[in-house]
């Protein structure tokens, strides 16, 4: 095996570059490197002027997330020897503007998860001396898979009619509201209905699929959605077969 593979990196400067160019790099074939350990290597040893976000490489704070050879994932959990013998080439998450080499910006992903209400909504709180809200495992079950998002935004970049519509509220932001819905201790399920149940809400998604594949922690975006579907169109129909019950 080659004692090195060669990094394609996508490099926009916007002092320098229109448009983004892509510049290789010889780095190290190590079996415990990860691709992000091969960009450390470049920012810290070839070409300190390279820019990309990254943080725990543990596959938990989502920040290292960029499109690698096509697809979207966590460079922290891909490793070198994966991809050999290469080259592997990096570009910043699709469908996000970029502010400079592999860093996206967030604003509108960040923008989208506050529309949902991303906490527990209650009509009326209870004493503090009246202790926690409890839950029973079977309640906490029901919620945890969807409370595994990292936020690391690969859903977005994966899913299609993002790309297409920016408007849609995308993946990560609706299983968030579902994680909340399904939460014993929430009473803001028919505000989240109220905003999402719209042409850029739920709607939007045709199930393609891609979401759920490329989470690194198996939320299951698209399931969430689907399920909210269903809740939206019995909503929905209730709301014409019985009225009276609103």
């Amino acid at each position: 095996m080659a004692s090195t593979i060669t990094i394609e990196v996508s490099r926009y400067r916007p002092e320098e570059e229109s448009e983004p160019v892509f510049q290789s790099y010889e780095v190290p074939l190590r079996s415990d490197w990860v691709i992000l350990d091969g960009l450390n290597y470049i920012k810290n040893e070839l070409d300190g002027s390279l820019s990309f976000r990254w943080s725990c490489r543990m596959g938990v704070c989502g920040s290292c997330g960029m499109m690698i050879n096509g697809e979207p994932v966590l460079t922290c959990a891909a490793f070198l020897e994966s991809y050999a013998p290469g080259p592997i080439r990096i570009e910043p998450l699709q469908h996000f503007p970029v502010v400079r080499d592999l860093v996206t910006d967030m604003e509108d992903f960040m923008g989208k998860l506050t529309t949902v209400k991303p906490w527990v909504v209650r009509e009326e709180e209870k004493p503090v001396e009246e202790g926690e809200y409890k839950q029973t495992p079977e309640q906490l079950a029901d919620f945890k898979r969807y409370s595994m998002c990292i936020n690391c935004m690969l859903c977005y970049s994966a899913c299609p009619v993002y790309g297409l519509e920016p408007e849609f509220t995308g993946p990560a932001a609706i299983a968030l509201a579902q994680r909340y819905n399904l939460d014993s201790r929430d009473e803001g399920n028919d505000d989240r209905m109220e905003i999402l149940s719209h042409d850029e809400g739920i709607w939007s998604c045709t199930l393609v699929g891609e979401c759920s594949e490329v989470c690194p922690k198996d939320v299951d975006p698209a399931g969430a959605i689907q399920r909210y579907k269903l809740a939206g169109a019995t909503s929905w129909w209730k709301s014409i077969l019985l009225p009276w019950q609103k």
